[in-house]
């Protein structure tokens, strides 16, 4: 498959004209500010390895300046009316979709996902401030009577406090507003470090939630290429009190370590190895539909992306035929190319890590049916890939993918594909395919899965708790769980006026 040729309708004055509107500074206390040793770092573009824009680095100075602005906003915007803080997130939400096609534009620009699917991002993105927005005058308390009629309980939520938010690269928009959204309807100020690869699409939202009237410090801003640099001195300040991060499971761990010396609250959305399994009573045209949308969403680039294909052994073969026509059948181009359905993959070392477990998976004894080699030519495309054949001991059924690459195994009965969906460290999505309801319950009940797409290859939303088990993570972004994340639960015991002394 050949990568086509960059011809656009999107002009590339309009891609001039956007990236000169991006802020290139540290947000600070409301200000747009240069780094404080005059540090820079570049921002490319993976369809073309060209640069697209430089931005502010943050030292370890302006993160700790940061919070200060963080810390020294808390305690009035704590106090600031629940309705008030609902009407801003309306109107950030508002603002967002008027501007949907800049951040749209701004993240294929940056990521490389093609527009349409760049602008379903926005739709998704923008939800999270809307549905906050409603949960912001609902975060419900309560007050009761002791069992023995002594005291009267009293229990509120009260946020949290300064908060760390850490964001990765592949969802540039609808990571940053899973994660401010609910601080902002919790009470809570925050520091946004977005991922180095895709800071643009943070910064152009900070700006709009300014726009929205988010008073100055609030929201703070530190886009830096030394992740740690920014991390470190804000794990160990005490001022700071919650840390939430989505990312590798390792740098999870590595945070978690370093969030236990201040005993922080943490957020840890980490790695997935999703199954996709197809019973043979599925619909197969269905199943297929399904499998490109949760295996090809974001280039496969996806925490919840299907990363084994567990297909019975009756309708494996028919399954693979179809998905891989399927797949081959998808175009591969720049984002921006109002045809592509798939674009370049993050950068070099992305692809290169992808095509050594293709590599391996065939060296194993698993074939390529389409797909299986890098593209060449400028940027960092893998063409969509199916792997049939392999072995259920092969490195590419352990490790997260992160790419356009199907591996399909084989399973003779239900217990096999339950052990099978099982026999990895991660617990984040899943699928299931078939159509009996109640294998459903069964199956959904053994495996050890945070989520469960049942007939459904994208599920994610913002009024549904997303999260996994075991090293896929803890904590639960979205629906009524989200908002919790972000506040700290005080009981308060009143003696009963009316209850007679001891």
């Amino acid at each position: 498959m050949s990568v086509s040729a960059i011809s656009t309708s999107i002009s590339p004055e309009r891609e001039a004209t956007l990236l000169a509107s991006v802020p290139t500074g540290l947000l600070i206390g409301g200000q747009w500010r240069d780094a404080s040793d005059g540090g820079t770092f570049d921002v490319h573009d993976p369809a073309t390895g060209e640069i697209l824009t430089t931005l502010a680095s943050a030292s370890s100075a302006d993160a700790l300046a940061a919070l200060d602005a963080a810390d020294n906003a808390q305690a009035a915007w704590a106090r600031t009316a629940p309705r008030v803080r609902a009407e801003i997130l309306r109107r950030a939400f508002d603002l967002v979709t008027e501007r949907a096609e800049d951040f749209a534009l701004l993240m294929t620009l940056e990521m490389g996902k093609p527009i349409a699917e760049a602008r379903g991002e926005v739709a998704y993105g923008a939800e999270f401030l809307r549905w906050f927005s409603e949960e912001t005058v609902r975060d419900y308390g309560r007050y009761l009577t002791s069992p023995e009629g002594k005291n009267k309980i009293l229990v509120q939520h009260k946020p949290v406090g300064p908060c760390l938010l850490i964001t990765p690269w592949n969802f540039p928009l609808a990571m940053a507003t899973r994660k401010v959204a609910p601080a902002v309807a919790a009470g809570c100020t925050m520091v946004l470090k977005p991922a180095k690869l895709t800071p643009l699409t943070a910064q152009l939202f900070a700006q709009t939630m300014l726009d929205a009237g988010l008073p100055a410090g609030v929201l703070n801003v530190v886009s830096s290429s030394s992740a740690s640099g920014v991390s470190g001195p804000l794990l160990a300040d005490p001022r700071l009190r919650k840390v939430s991060f989505t990312g590798s499971t390792p740098v999870g761990k590595r945070l978690m370590v370093d969030a236990a010396q201040n005993v922080l609250r943490t957020s840890m959305e980490l790695g997935g190895n999703a199954p996709f399994i197809v019973f043979e009573d599925a619909d197969l045209d269905a199943a297929v539909e399904g499998a490109i949308a949760a295996k090809m969403r974001n280039m496969g680039e996806a925490c919840t992306a299907a990363n084994r294909f567990l297909v019975q052994e009756s309708v494996a073969q028919e399954f693979t035929r179809k998905f891989a026509a399927a797949m081959a059948a998808l175009s591969t181009g720049r984002g921006t190319e109002p045809a592509t359905q798939v674009g370049p993959l993050i950068d070099a070392a992305a692809r290169d890590d992808v095509h050594a477990l293709v590599s391996a998976a065939v060296e194993a004894g698993a074939t390529a049916i389409t797909g299986g080699a890098p593209v060449d030519g400028p940027g960092y495309f893998y063409p969509p890939t199916v792997l049939g054949g392999v072995p259920n001991d092969a490195e590419i059924l352990r490790q997260e993918i992160f790419g356009p690459v199907a591996p399909v195994t084989s399973f003779a009965t239900e217990e096999d594909a339950i052990r099978l969906a099982n026999a990895s460290e991660y617990g984040l999505a899943s699928y299931i395919y078939s159509r009996d309801f109640n294998r459903l319950v069964r199956v959904a009940e053994q495996i050890e899965f945070g989520m469960v797409g049942f007939n459904a290859g994208v599920i994610s939303n913002a009024a549904a708790p997303f999260g996994g088990v075991k090293q896929s993570g803890l904590g639960r972004e979205g629906g009524s769980e989200g908002i919790a994340e972000y506040t700290t639960t005080q009981y308060i015991g009143i003696a009963d006026p009316y209850a007679q002394a001891y």
